[in-house]
């Protein structure tokens, strides 16, 4: 009979805080711990697991595959820890948080993460802000927002905690619209848009020459225009409507790399709320991932 192994939360959390900062000194900031408490917790865990879960040099902190695979389940017991403590020992958490997110992830994903959130706090009132990263950057730094959640290019600044990947696809009303076409027709967003910068990028990195057809700030509006058989653009795979046609290589188009959405933190402490919804969306969108690549 296998031997049952308990874990302990508080080394759970501190694997967490460093697998979300990437840096053992910042998790120690968050934890209210020195350093060397924090490298000395996790290989405790790693101990009672049996297993790697982080690679280390003196410049980089990194999970292994193995620590990648444990992270979501490990954000899984603090949420459902903390429900539990929290229901038993204080009054349900209540204000308002201040969320911002990009169109397309607000439409595709975060309605029934929210809707899950109000009916487990229904005390804690909701606002989000739709809108391009740079201008959510802006307003979090500004404080009109406690939690942005934002587009970010991998190799890119190391913005907030990833919270998911997104494989980009070349999409359009009409395919033959590449056909009638010398230079690609583009439809985008208005600058700055990170869909829109790596549409022109990717082009220009293969000599594609390219124009912008059509520029529409709203997500609706430019799924319009590719009804019309206005031009091409940038999506993620998975927000691509069922009605539009996902472009394969044989139109010529350059493969796209992945881009990502992370989510952050207002620099000031942000209210109890939006910590607790900090959290139900990481512990969601792993939930979302776990289950999308059990299906695959």
């Amino acid at each position: 009979m296998a031997r049952l192994v308990n874990l302990d939360l508080d080394l759970v959390r501190t694997l967490v805080a460093v697998a979300e900062t990437r840096n053992f000194t910042r998790a120690a900031e968050r934890l209210g711990r020195t350093q060397s408490a924090v490298s000395l917790q996790v290989r405790r865990l790693e101990d009672r697991l049996g297993r790697a879960l982080l690679s280390r040099d003196p410049r980089h902190v990194a999970l292994t595959a193995e620590g990648e695979s444990f992270l979501p389940e490990a954000r899984r017991l603090l949420r459902l820890n903390d429900d539990i403590v929290g229901r038993l020992t204080e009054a349900d958490v209540e204000g308002e948080v201040r969320l911002g997110s990009p169109e397309d992830f607000a439409t595709v994903h975060l309605p029934a993460i929210l809707g899950e959130f109000a009916q487990a706090h229904p005390r804690v009132s909701l606002s989000v802000t739709c809108d391009l990263t740079l201008h959510l950057l802006d307003e979090l730094r500004d404080g009109a927002l406690d939690l942005a959640l934002v587009k970010r290019e991998p190799s890119g600044p190391d913005l907030g905690v990833r919270v998911w990947r997104e494989g980009l696809v070349w999409v359009a009303g009409d395919p033959g619209v590449l056909d009638r076409a010398e230079r690609a027709p583009l439809v985008v967003a208005p600058s700055p848009c990170v869909y829109r910068r790596r549409a022109i990028g990717t082009l220009e990195q293969a000599g594609r020459a390219w124009r912008i057809a059509y520029t529409s700030p709203s997500l609706a509006g430019q799924h319009a225009a590719l009804r019309a058989g206005l031009g091409v653009t940038v999506l993620p795979r998975d927000m691509t409507p069922p009605d539009l046609t996902i472009l394969g290589p044989e139109t010529g188009l350059p493969t796209l790399a992945d881009t990502e959405i992370a989510l952050m933190r207002a620099a000031t402490a942000v209210p109890r709320a939006a910590e607790r919804l900090a959290e139900f969306i990481l512990s969601s969108l792993d939930r979302r991932h776990a289950m999308a690549e059990g299906a695959g």
